[in-house]
């Protein structure tokens, strides 16, 4: 894992998310989540573990056109803990992560929500 770049701020991992996605990069993807990660995806069910989630974006990723970067809404940041959200470009529902600070001073995801839409009528 320390051949990648790693997260100086929450929101760097947006990007790094892409760039590794857009490459096919199911490690360097994976690389983002802490070990023990929990990842809400595929829709209503649930991916635990950076093992399991690597496999699942291996399988997303070899039918995925190019991710698009998505611009950030404001971090909010708790001591080491950190949400960050994007608003999809379609402008559907809303992503979300939880995101932790390591001992080095990176971040890393701890929970991600990647697609909520509501349910609310």
């Amino acid at each position: 894992m320390s051949e990648y770049e790693k997260a100086a701020k929450p929101e760097d991992i947006t990007r790094l998310f892409v760039e590794r996605a857009n490459a096919h990069d199911a490690t360097g993807v994976a690389a983002l989540y802490e070990e023990e990660a929990v990842l809400a995806y595929p829709p209503g069910s649930v991916t635990t573990g950076r093992e399991a989630i690597r496999q699942l974006w291996e399988k997303v990723l070899a039918n995925t056109p190019p991710f698009e970067p998505e611009a950030p809404l404001p971090t909010l940041i708790s001591g080491d803990i950190a949400l960050t959200s994007t608003p999809p470009k379609d402008g559907a529902g809303a992503r979300a992560q939880v995101v932790r600070r390591q001992a080095d001073g990176s971040w890393l995801r701890v929970i991600d929500q990647p697609e909520f839409r509501s349910t609310a009528g």
